[in-house]
């Protein structure tokens, strides 16, 4: 078990990383190469948010989403307060998937209890809004973020850059928000295959340049966050994920060899593994839906996993938690293996149930 020490400026429980960091620096990275880890490096998807207490304090003074955002002094210090927490193998960037969107012309407000607003963009006129000439300077503030919090992170974490998958994100913006089952959308997709092909090519390239440019920052790898690809039939996930994410991921590999890609196709249930061999990615990342090791089994060699515990689990802790959470790993003994989620951690979490979940995890 890990020695634990009480962060009394923050009430934060302080999990001291393990000893052997200098030995094993950057385990993720090592997974993300092919290499099982044992025990797997760990990190949470929103790991920086509503759940944390210094986050909460944070956004009682500093204005809206948006703004926090794209304000470099906060989102470095909302980035880096899980690791001073937990010891997580991974910071990931705090932003928005729908930043980009914002950054190349689209309005975008984030209304409490509602979710995000945008104007709906359906047509060529809405698609002549988005000017990628733009987004550039309006992402600034967010590499300069990602620039402070690598300089700021232990030798053995990894600095985790991130996009919205083309789909994922062409979803919000023709809804102008979030849906239950984004109709118009898939409506669209069908309906107008040309200006929907048109949609995801400008965000194809913005995606490529976005996360270019996070990794010149310092992100040492990135993720694809398509959360919305299971709502998809094979035919349509394989022209509206597939294709896209191999885009991507085939225009980083040739900009930055040798920064792995992590692929998040929540939902994709089987179809997982051909969007592994078909897209190139690194890891895939894995829902609840799915048994993991039963998946890594059909993934390409050398293809890691990422997840996959339920975050239910987590709110409950516990023996419960501690018990699926060891299930989850001890599955994938042998096999590359990033410990994380099947979605993002829920804002009502205990603290204390992450750092016990890392503390087990760790735990031989």
């Amino acid at each position: 078990m890990k020695d634990r020490a009480g962060d009394a400026a923050n009430g934060a429980v302080a999990v001291i990383p393990r000893a052997d960091a200098a030995m094993n620096a950057k385990p993720m990275l090592r997974a993300l190469a092919g290499e099982p880890v044992w025990p797997p490096p760990i990190w949470l998807m929103r790991q920086a948010g509503r759940y944390l207490p210094e986050y909460r304090a944070i956004r009682e003074t500093a204005g809206g989403f948006i703004a926090r955002c794209t304000t470099p002094d906060l989102a470095t210090e909302i980035t880096l307060q899980p690791v001073r927490r937990f010891g997580m193998d991974g910071a990931i960037l705090f932003s928005d998937i729908l930043i980009l969107p914002w950054a190349l012309g689209q309005s975008l407000e984030f209304v409490e209890g509602e979710g995000p607003v945008m104007t709906p963009i359906r047509d060529s006129r809405g698609l002549a809004v988005l000017d990628p000439a733009r987004a550039e300077a309006l992402t600034a503030p967010v590499m300069e973020t990602v620039r402070r919090t690598r300089a700021s992170l232990p030798d053995h974490t990894t600095m985790i850059g991130f996009a919205g998958s083309p789909f994922t994100v062409a979803c919000y913006m023709v809804e102008g928000g979030g849906s239950r089952d984004f109709a118009e959308t898939r409506r669209l997709a069908y309906a107008t295959p040309d200006f929907f092909a048109s949609l995801l090519t400008v965000l194809v390239q913005a995606t490529i340049d976005y996360l270019s440019a996070q990794i010149e920052a310092g992100a040492e790898t990135v993720m694809l966050f398509d959360t919305w690809a299971g709502i998809l039939p094979p035919s349509q996930f394989a022209l509206h994920v597939m294709e896209p994410t191999a885009a991507i991921v085939d225009a980083l590999n040739q900009r930055h060899p040798g920064v792995p890609v992590i692929g998040f196709p929540r939902l994709a249930g089987t179809l997982a593994a051909d969007y592994a061999e078909r897209t190139g990615v690194d890891a895939v990342a894995l829902d609840t839906s799915v048994d993991a090791a039963a998946i890594a089994a059909s993934l390409p060699d050398g293809v890691a996993v990422q997840g996959n515990l339920d975050p239910i689990a987590v709110i409950a802790g516990g023996e419960a938690m501690r018990a699926e959470a060891l299930r989850i790993r001890d599955s994938l003994r042998g096999r590359p293996h990033i410990f994380n989620l099947g979605h993002g951690i829920l804002p009502h979490t205990p603290p204390e149930h992450v750092a016990d979940l890392v503390e087990t995890l760790r735990a031989t």
